[in-house]
């Protein structure tokens, strides 16, 4: 893989001067609204877009100066963005957030007014999506996703700006993904996609990945409640290699809502595993506490709980990815 000049000089406002991504992540919208209107006690409808608007610049304001970079949304973030540090790069959602929830196979979508080109000229120096994907899923359904991502590649290519694909597994048979039995399934699907957005025609330039693991069913862990375990502590650091393995593309970890200490751990799974990962967006792992916050108190609460503790939840983060290796040797930088 080599990435044009163009998208060299979006990388490297990416990164910090290790070649890893340290990125925090602020694209929620949905769960963001949940989130706040369960703190006020409001129905989800009298969420305003200002205080969505308010929180995210909360987060980006405070944050950033430790980020090498944050990931917004265009709906809601660009004040946010207006307001991030001079040191962080910004990477700007494309999809509709959410997914269609009419169709058991959670197909993405778009947001319709947008476009790489209005993305870039947003300010952007990556574009990034959210795909629910399990290679599990029919044939005909993963090809009309392996289609929508072959065209976002394409557009990417000719706008000449980075695309990162977030992809997130979910149990095609409807039985939830907090299950033993979906956990026991997760290594498989993190590696079978993986494998898949590896391919060229993708035009993928970071894959943003799950652990590939529960961290909830590691017997052990800091996430385990005890009774049946998926796997050893030995055997989750089996799957981190192996879903690594199927790559050559840069890789980074995504939070997926779990706790600070529960995302730290995994980082050391992965440093002890010996994986070549760059880096981590890293969303609800460090701000998610200051939504009850936010909602009982307000805008300038939570920027003190930010300076206080999720200071300290980026601090731990930024410490855990010691670990991680450049992005620039696999893309011959």
């Amino acid at each position: 893989m080599s990435l044009s000049p163009g998208k060299l000089k979006h990388m490297n406002a990416l990164s910090n001067e290790a070649g890893v991504i340290a990125a925090a992540a602020m694209d929620q919208r949905g769960s963001l609204q949940k989130g706040i209107a369960a703190a006020k006690g409001i129905p989800e409808s009298e969420v305003t877009p200002k205080e969505m608007e308010d929180f995210k610049i909360a987060v980006s304001r405070v944050l950033t100066p430790h980020a090498s970079a944050i990931l917004l949304d265009p709906e809601f973030g660009l004040p946010a963005a207006a307001a991030r540090s001079a040191n962080a790069g910004l990477l700007l959602a494309y999809e509709e957030t959410g997914y269609d929830a009419t169709d058991e196979h959670r197909m993405p979508d778009l947001l319709p007014h947008l476009s790489v080109k209005r993305i870039k000229e947003m300010g952007a120096d990556a574009v990034k999506i959210l795909l629910y994907y399990t290679p599990f899923s029919p044939a005909d359904v993963n090809d009309i996703k392996h289609a929508f991502i072959e065209r976002i590649g394409a557009e990417c290519e000719a706008y000449d700006i980075p695309f990162f694909l977030e992809f997130v597994g979910y149990d095609e048979n409807g039985k939830g993904e907090k299950s033993l039995e979906y956990a026991k399934k997760k290594p498989a699907v993190v590696k079978g996609s993986m494998a898949e957005f590896s391919k060229p025609q993708y035009k993928v330039d970071v894959l943003k990945v799950e652990v590939p693991i529960n961290p909830a069913y590691v017997e052990g862990s800091a996430a385990f409640k005890g009774g049946e375990f998926a796997y050893t502590k030995e055997e989750a650091l089996a799957h981190f290699r192996d879903a690594a393995s199927v790559t050559t593309l840069p890789f980074i970890y995504l939070s997926a809502g779990v706790t600070n200490e529960v995302f730290i751990e995994n980082l050391k799974y992965a440093a002890e595993s010996g994986t070549d990962y760059s880096g981590v967006l890293c969303g609800r792992a460090t701000w998610l506490d200051g939504v009850k916050i936010f909602g009982a108190q307000g805008a300038a609460a939570l920027e003190a709980w930010l300076l206080d503790q999720g200071v300290k939840n980026i601090a731990a983060v930024n410490e855990a990815i010691k670990g991680a290796k450049s992005w620039r040797p696999k893309v011959g930088a």
